[in-house]
This record gives structure tokens, C-alpha cells and sequence, in this order.
């Protein structure tokens, strides 16, 4: 590590000061260099999740060029918009990704029949939602790869509840990457011309972040990015909480 010195990855886990100094030595280093570490000192299998949402190119092209084949974990959450997609079909494509979808258990139809639409009742049917066709099918894809290592693109301007994220965290049982986490949306605008990268097509229309049809709404003057989701009511849908 460039000279520097750090206790054993379990020591680090045990020890929250070890943590913290890894992280502070992680803030010090490229987005490229986080991955060329962590990608060499970090347990394997290594996975990225990715919702190929607004800005998602970025990870997806900074990850899969150092590790052409790390799996892609995309949750299908049977809502995604028509337009994400074709932007999922369109990114593997081009970047040969190693694209790993996995869904929830009930269809959409078989959720609504038993459940009814959870994100019309109110912050704990989406919590509810959220678990079942989010979180509970992640866990899944993770578990059945095998994964150590989780890798997401994550930024702190995201959102305030994403201010503090670090670029290291232990997170049951597994170390958790984020490797841009200080990038600002300059970083990642430049990034994406640099190497001839698409936004998401819906980014055109005014849409900063995006998820499914029903709790996602175009940005307008006034709203913080977080407000164009889940009714302004919660900003993550309990996958990185």
C-alpha cells in the first residue's frame, strides 16, 4: 500500500480506530486507486450493485476496467422505468458487463394482489416495499455469489443522509467499498465526457435520481435531489441504511 502500513483486514474490522485510519488513507488516494486496492487486499468474490440510475456509467466503466468480469448485481424491481431498461441493456452491452439481475419472490401483480400498493401507504408501506422487492432480493444476490466484498457508487452529495458515508465500512459481515464517495457531480459529469459515457436517457427530462415509476418524480426548483423520491417521505430505500 504505497508504504504504508495497516494491521490485518480482521484487526481492522475488530478495531474502529484501524478503520478510521484506513478510510483516512483511502481519502488521500484516486477512485482508481480505492478499486486497484481493494480489488488486491479485499476478500473475494468482489460485486458491484448498480440501479442504473442517473449517473450509474461511472462505477460500472471504473470498475469493470480493472476487473472485466465482476459481477453486476441489478435488483429488477418489476417498477424500474421502460427507459432504465433499455439503459441497463445498453451499458452491458457496451461494457461487456457480467450483469447479474435478480428479483423479488411475488411478481408485481402477485405483491399487489396479497399486499396492495405499498407505496401508497404512508413511510411504512414503503419501508414494507422497500425490504420486500429492494433489500430482501439483494441479500440474495450477494449470498448466492458468495460476495465479501460489495462494491457501490455511492457519493456524499447525494444526499444528507449520504453526507458521512466513509469509503470503508464493515457491513454485516462483508467490507463495503465506496470508492467515489467524495466525487462531486462535476467529477462525475467530467468523467462521463472523458470517456464518451451516457446519462441516463431520463436525465434529459429533469430526473436526478431515479428508481421505480411510482415513487420518483422529475427535480424542480426548490426540491433537493433527495425530495424526487419516495414521496419526499425517506431517501434510501434501506439497501446501503
Amino acid at each position: 500500500m504505497c508504504g504504508v502500513t495497516f494491521p490485518t483486514l480482521d484487526a481492522v474490522a475488530a478495531h474502529p480506530s484501524a478503520l478510521r485510519a484506513l478510510n483516512a488513507w483511502l481519502a488521500t488516494q484516486s477512485a482508481e486507486a480505492r478499486l486497484e486496492w481493494a480489488l488486491r487486499s479485499l476478500p473475494a468474490i468482489h460485486a458491484l450493485s448498480s440501479s442504473f440510475g442517473a449517473q450509474a456509467a461511472v462505477a460500472l466503466h471504473l470498475c469493470t476496467r480493472l476487473q472485466p468480469k465482476l459481477p453486476v448485481i441489478l435488483v429488477d424491481t418489476g417498477y424500474l422505468f421502460p427507459e432504465t431498461y433499455r439503459f441497463a441493456d445498453t451499458l452491458a452491452t457496451r461494457l461487456a458487463l457480467n450483469l447479474q439481475v435478480v428479483r423479488p419472490e411475488l411478481s408485481p401483480a402477485h405483491m399487489e394482489a396479497r399486499h396492495g400498493r405499498l407505496w401508497e401507504q404512508g413511510l411504512e408501506g414503503l419501508e414494507r416495499y422497500n425490504r420486500m422487492r429492494k433489500v430482501e432480493p439483494m441479500q440474495r444476490a450477494l449470498d448466492a455469489l458468495g460476495a465479501r466484498t460489495w462494491i457501490a457508487g455511492l457519493r456524499r452529495c447525494q444526499s444528507t443522509s449520504r453526507a458521512g458515508i466513509e469509503f470503508l465500512e464493515r457491513r454485516d459481515g462483508r467490507w463495503k467499498l465506496h470508492p467515489i464517495a467524495d466525487w462531486s457531480d462535476r467529477d462525475v459529469g467530467q468523467y462521463l465526457a472523458r470517456h464518451d459515457l451516457p446519462y441516463h436517457p431520463l436525465w434529459e427530462q429533469g430526473y436526478v435520481s431515479i428508481g421505480d415509476v411510482h415513487s420518483t418524480v422529475r427535480w424542480s426548483e426548490g426540491m433537493r435531489e433527495e425530495d424526487t423520491r419516495f414521496h419526499g417521505l425517506k431517501r434510501e430505500c434501506g439497501l446501503h441504511d
